[in-house]
């Protein structure tokens, strides 16, 4: 069972503010469990939960300008039970919009908060310290890691790029919810910057080799206008998180159960076909990191709009999921 540092209990209104500070924590080295992130389509999401409870490290409680929200109170008594049983710590958070005045519960009144509506002390700093037990000042707090080397950066606006590749194109189509456009301009970029004209297929090494400024900047627009669902970061967690290795190698059990968890992979138990590219999903209906798909299809079997769709690549993913890895996204 993959292990996490912290639970993040919170009002599905207050969702994205949640989001941001699960991006935080990931890039301090510490793994938040988030319901979007974590949940499995198909399957209950209280075993899940319970299971979780049953062994995660710490709970964060987040209380927003939405108040807390029905499941929460079940969430919030589960973990003040481990609570008392083994010393977990409960730590209730005000997001930034937080009433001037919240009305906390009774019995998180007389726990410590963590407030994001104020800089002093900083507030990821406490939350740190709260999960860990590391005291800001004392022991220096694990700081995001610095993106690797680029040898010339070219920028359009704020997105970098080592290419000179232009991403404004694909920030537009998400930002506009146009998952299948956007899917398809994502494959057409990534063909730019390895120097190839669209209708072909990416390499294993061309993967493994990926240019880290473009990587990241393609998988930041996808996280940041789908609020977390997608992008090959999302992915890459997934894929690790059932048993893959990011060394580019094909690992066929590993590979069924991330095409189960994502949707590429549909049918009964016993039965179950690989889609194709043609039978995605392109709305926000789609399992947790089904998207981005066009990048890593490659043998063609039937032809749409003029793309080539198809059979999936067995090494891709863990192509994808080792530059991710070493890029350090």
């Amino acid at each position: 069972m993959e292990k996490f540092d912290v639970f993040l209990c919170h009002n599905s209104k207050d969702k994205p503010a949640v989001i941001q500070v699960a991006e935080q924590l990931k890039q301090r080295e510490l793994e938040p469990w988030l319901d979007i992130w974590e949940l499995r389509p198909g399957f209950s999401w209280q075993d899940s939960l319970e299971q979780q409870i049953n062994q995660i490290g710490a709970v964060a409680i987040f209380v927003g300008s939405s108040g807390f929200g029905p499941w929460q109170s079940q969430e919030i008594n589960a973990f003040l039970r481990q609570f008392v049983n083994r010393k977990c710590p409960v730590i209730p958070v005000l997001l930034s919009d937080a009433p001037t005045e919240p009305q906390l519960p009774l019995f998180l009144q007389g726990l410590m908060w963590v407030d994001f509506r104020s800089s002093q002390p900083d507030p990821m700093g406490q939350l740190i310290w709260g999960i860990t037990g590391l005291k800001p000042g004392t022991r220096p707090t694990i700081q995001p890691k610095p993106p690797e080397t680029s040898p010339k950066l070219i920028k359009t606006n704020d997105l970098a790029s080592e290419k000179g590749i232009d991403y404004t194109k694909l920030r537009d189509l998400l930002a506009a919810h146009k998952w299948k456009e956007a899917d398809i301009e994502t494959y057409l970029m990534m063909m730019q910057a390895v120097g190839k004209k669209d209708g072909g297929w990416f390499s294993t090494d061309e993967l493994l080799n990926f240019p880290c400024t473009d990587l990241r900047k393609i998988d930041q627009l996808w996280v940041k206008y789908s609020n977390g669902k997608f992008g090959f970061s999302v992915q890459k967690k997934i894929y690790l998180g059932v048993g893959g290795k990011a060394d580019g190698k094909y690992y066929e059990e590993a590979w069924n159960k991330f095409g189960d968890k994502v949707g590429w992979r549909r049918g009964w138990i016993l039965n179950k076909e690989w889609i194709s590219y043609s039978e995605g999903t392109f709305d926000t209906s789609a399992p947790v990191a089904h998207l981005p798909m066009r990048a890593s299809w490659r043998k063609s079997i039937e032809f749409e709009l003029g793309w080539a769709s198809g059979i999936w690549v067995t090494d891709a993913m863990s192509s994808l999921a080792s530059r991710v890895v070493n890029c350090n996204i």
